[in-house]
């Protein structure tokens, strides 16, 4: 019992720190707001959406070699067995 109540010690300080960031937080976000002003929020974006189509591009590309491998696999299946 004494072991686990060791355990769990270090979790609940981590928690109990991670509260008083939170506290400090403000409720506006001044990074943003600044970069909404000077118009560059759009940047931002474009450079998210870059990274996302670059992602989808690859993971299509993937399935697509994926696919293929795998009906090669299947038709070396089947000629293995009817030999």
């Amino acid at each position: 019992m004494r072991v686990m109540l060791w355990k769990k010690v270090p979790l609940a300080a981590l928690l109990l720190m991670t509260q008083t960031l939170f506290a400090q937080a403000s409720d506006q976000v001044e990074m943003a707001d600044r970069l909404r002003a000077d118009g560059k929020i759009w940047v931002v974006v474009l450079v998210i959406a870059v990274v996302f189509a670059g992602i989808v591009t690859y993971l299509v590309r993937l399935d697509r070699q994926i696919g293929k491998l795998e009906k090669d696999v299947k038709l070396k299946k089947t000629a293995d067995i009817r030999s």
